[in-house]
Parts: structure tokens; C-alpha cells; sequence
């Protein structure tokens, strides 16, 4: 399926070239043809997981080439739906080069399965990956609405009423849709622990092991509910909010990736938390 794979990748760059165009020249139809593509991309894209996923007997998800594909499914779906809701036509200049770069690195690595296939047929790990990844689609959006708060905050701060000025949304709207995201990633996530628990106890007789994985992930999950009590205690807003979203994002990284490949534990890198 390497054909469908290389062809849903060009629709998704295709999709950036119109966001991009849409940024500089302002046009509505340019928006419609991205949104369009971002669509048609991601039809594709669940169509060729389903394939594939049938193809191996299990859920398709078992290296890191497979985690990224899926991973850059989880940041399309999170941000079709937000961009149905919310309305943002110019979050596509970050979230398509996102999932663009995702699938251009995952067709760069080795497909190689390191783990048993049959652990793939279990209930409570498929629902902990899928909340998980889509939780984590929630707050690498949630990252994309932070920086373009900075940007717009910065121009409005300078009264450089520029080229960023009259295309990005207010700063009200950027600061309510990255709430949102971070309010639908943090319950995905804890859906998603909830179900890793859940298995590890099934799996390994215990709920618990002290993995890097699972410190880390609990070490983001506290950062993620540190925020939100932030937000609702003390009205957490505005630029602190998004740089907070920001550097959330980046230990979000670090869990999803760092710790595959610096600390050893028994999760394997097809896990996202």
C-alpha cells in the first residue's frame, strides 16, 4: 500500500500549498480547495489504516512507522473537527505542514514489527492508544493556537497592525478554541491512562511498574491539570495560557518520543503515553 501512502501525503502537501496560499493572498476559494484536500486526505488516509489493519490481523500500530501514520490521522480528525466548530480557516497553516512532516518521516523509517501482533487484538490497549493519540492531537493543536495567540498578541503589543494582524483571528477566539483542545486532550488522556491501567493489570499483573513511560506520561497528565486548575481557579488566560500550552506540548514530546530513545522500560515505541 506504500502507492496509497505516498499519494495521501501528496494530497496533505497539497493541502499546505493552498493554506499557505490562503495565508499570503487572503482568498476564500484557496481556503475551501485546502480544507477540501485536508478532507479528501484524510478519507484516504482512514481508509488505508483500515486496509492495512485488516491485512495484518490486528491494529495497525506495532512500529514507528506505523505510530507516526496513525499519529498524523489522530492531528486531521482532532483538527477537522475543530475547524467545523470553531471555524478557524487559518489553523490549517499549522496543523497541514504538521501532519505533512509527520508522514514524510514515517515513510522515512523502517517497518519492522518489534512487538507481538496478538497484543494488538486486546481491547483496553487499542482504547488506550486511540484516546491516547487523539488526546495528544488535541494538545499539539492546542500548541499551534498558542503560538498563533503569540504572534497576533506580539503585533497587537507593537501596534504593528502587519501582515500577521489581518489574517490571524482575535485573540479572544485563539485563546477559547486552545482551551477547548486542551480540555478534550486532558479527558482523552485520562480516558487513555485509565485504559492503560486497566491492561497493564491484565498483562503484566499490575497496575504499576515505574516504566519511564508511565512516569512520564503521569508527569504530563500533571502538567496538562495543573493548567486547566489554573485556568479555573485563578482565570489562567491570554499569553501565559499560551505559552503554558507551548511548553506543555514540548514535554507532550519528549513522552511520546524522548523517552522511547534515551530511558529503557518495557513500553515500546508504538505507545504514545
Amino acid at each position: 500500500m506504500e502507492p496509497v501512502f505516498i499519494l495521501v501525503t501528496m494530497i496533505y502537501l497539497s493541502s499546505c500549498a493552498f493554506y499557505f496560499g490562503y495565508l499570503f493572498f487572503q482568498k476564500n476559494s484557496l481556503q475551501r480547495i485546502a480544507i477540501g484536500l485536508m478532507i479528501v486526505g484524510f478519507v484516504l488516509h482512514s481508509t488505508l489504516l483500515v486496509i492495512n489493519g485488516i491485512r495484518a490481523g490486528h491494529f495497525p500500530i506495532n512500529n514507528l512507522h506505523e505510530t507516526l501514520c496513525f499519529t498524523g490521522w489522530a492531528i486531521a480528525a482532532v483538527f477537522l473537527v475543530l475547524s467545523y466548530i470553531y471555524r478557524l480557516k487559518i489553523l490549517g497553516i499549522y496543523a497541514a505542514p504538521l501532519i505533512t512532516l509527520t508522514l514524510i518521516i514515517a515513510y522515512q523509517l523502517p517497518k519492522v514489527s518489534p512487538q507481538d501482533p496478538t497484543l494488538f487484538k486486546n481491547f483496553w490497549l487499542v482504547a488506550h492508544i486511540v484516546t491516547l493519540f487523539l488526546g495528544n492531537a488535541a494538545f499539539s493543536l492546542a500548541c499551534g493556537l498558542g503560538l498563533l495567540y503569540l504572534l497576533q498578541e506580539n503585533a497587537i503589543k507593537k501596534k504593528n497592525m502587519g501582515f500577521f494582524f489581518k489574517r490571524l483571528p482575535s485573540l479572544e477566539l485563539l485563546d477559547t478554541t486552545g482551551y477547548a483542545c486542551i480540555v478534550a486532550g486532558f479527558s482523552l488522556i485520562t480516558i487513555g491512562l485509565i485504559t492503560g491501567i486497566i491492561y497493564a493489570k491484565a498483562i503484566w499483573g499490575r497496575f504499576w511498574s515505574w516504566d519511564p513511560k508511565e512516569i512520564w506520561s503521569v508527569i504530563t497528565w500533571l502538567f496538562y491539570a495543573v493548567l486547566l486548575h489554573e485556568r479555573l481557579t485563578v482565570g489562567l488566560r491570554g499569553k501565559r495560557a499560551a505559552i503554558m500550552a507551548v511548553v506543555g506540548f514540548g514535554v507532550l514530546l519528549f513522552t511520546f518520543l524522548g523517552v522511547n530513545f534515551l530511558l529503557q522500560g518495557h513500553h515500546g515505541t508504538f505507545t504514545a503515553m
